[in-house]
């Protein structure tokens, strides 16, 4: 995940249910600027905040998108107590229906060492 355009504060997550990392959070701000970029592992969440007015970002997946794999969690969640840089997102209809890490269970991708 990078920044084209402008800058955002990109955070991962660890969702894997059984990981000694399980609901541990990173976060860093990746701007055209500073030219960053952040990999996100699979089996961890993945959610972004825009600080500029504008932002564009170019990422890559590692297999083909597949919308029965999708998941998500709410941005405020507070068990993650994810520190964001602003308390008011601008939220899709879909991020605005998500539910807790905790409520999620079988849902989540197991970890595999």
């Amino acid at each position: 995940m990078r920044a084209i355009l402008g800058s955002i504060f990109d955070v991962a997550v660890d969702i894997r249910k059984g990981s000694p990392t399980f609901g541990r959070w990173v976060g860093t701000v990746l701007s055209a600027d500073n030219k960053r970029q952040m990999y996100v592992p699979p089996g961890f969440g993945h959610g972004y905040y825009v600080i500029d007015t504008v932002a564009e970002v170019e990422y890559k997946c590692t297999d083909f998108y597949q919308p029965e794999d999708e998941r998500g969690i709410r941005w405020d969640d507070p068990t993650l107590a994810i520190t964001w840089p602003g308390r008011e997102p601008i939220l899709s209809t879909r991020d605005q229906a998500l539910g807790f890490l905790d409520a999620q269970g079988r849902e989540l991708p197991a970890y595999r060492p």
